[in-house]
Order: structure tokens, then C-alpha cells, then sequence
């Protein structure tokens, strides 16, 4: 059995899909073993995305991620890893496939609902980071 960290963005929140997406998770047959609604600051999001912060769009990120709360979760499941990210599609948008979170949902590549883990070992360190 595997874990991952996921995290429900402020635009799912702030338009109302937060339930919809949860229930994508769970209809799938994973398991939410840890949640916690949370507003996130800087210094966080430095760490989570320390390959980005030298990026001019990195004031961006900041400013999307703390304009309201997230749904940080530990995601339980077979091949939960591959199934969480084959379930929210790619960070595009404009590429993502109908029947994804993303594809259903997402607006902009930036504005794009759901981050998961993109491996056990990422998930382990997101799961440190997030959930001490």
C-alpha cells in the first residue's frame, strides 16, 4: 500500500469543487487517512517548490497558493502515487484530457485545482513537509 501527498488548491476551494474532487479520490478507492485545511505562507511554499523560486514567475505561485485556504491530505491506495497524478492530468490545462480533474475543472495552467506527489519518494518528503 502506498501514500501520497495531495493538495487541493485555493481556486478548487474558492469555486466550490473541493467535495467533487474528494469524491473523485474516493470513488476511485483510495483512502484520505490525514486531511487539514490550512493557509500556507511563504516560507512553506519556498521549501515545497525550492526548484522554483530563482523563476520571475515564482511571485506568482506565492500570490495563487495564499489567496486562500488548501486541503492538504495523505492519500492512501494501490499505485496511488501514478493513479493520483494519471487522476489530475497534466499542469496544463489546455493539455489535459476530458475526465481529468484538470481537464474537467482546471482554467490556466497556473489556476490548476490539484497538486500530487510525483513520486514515493517526493510523497514521503511532501508528507515530512506538511504533516510533520
Amino acid at each position: 500500500m502506498e501514500r501520497t501527498y495531495v493538495m487541493i488548491k485555493p481556486d478548487a476551494y474558492q469555486r466550490g469543487l473541493m467535495g467533487e474532487l474528494i469524491a473523485r479520490i474516493e470513488r476511485k478507492t483510495y483512502k484520505i487517512t490525514s486531511a487539514e485545511m490550512r493557509m500556507l505562507d511563504e516560507a512553506i511554499l519556498k521549501e515545497h517548490y525550492a526548484h522554483l523560486v530563482d523563476k520571475p514567475f515564482f511571485p506568482e505561485i506565492v500570490e495563487y497558493l495564499t489567496s486562500g485556504p488548501v486541503l492538504a491530505m495523505i492519500v492512501e491506495g494501490v499505485d496511488v502515487v501514478n493513479g493520483m497524478r494519471m487522476m489530475c492530468g497534466p499542469t496544463d490545462s489546455a493539455t489535459a484530457d476530458p475526465g481529468t480533474i484538470r481537464g474537467d475543472f482546471s482554467t490556466s495552467k497556473q489556476s490548476n485545482l490539484i497538486h500530487a506527489s510525483d513520486s514515493l519518494e517526493s510523497a514521503e518528503e511532501e508528507i515530512k513537509r506538511f504533516f510533520g
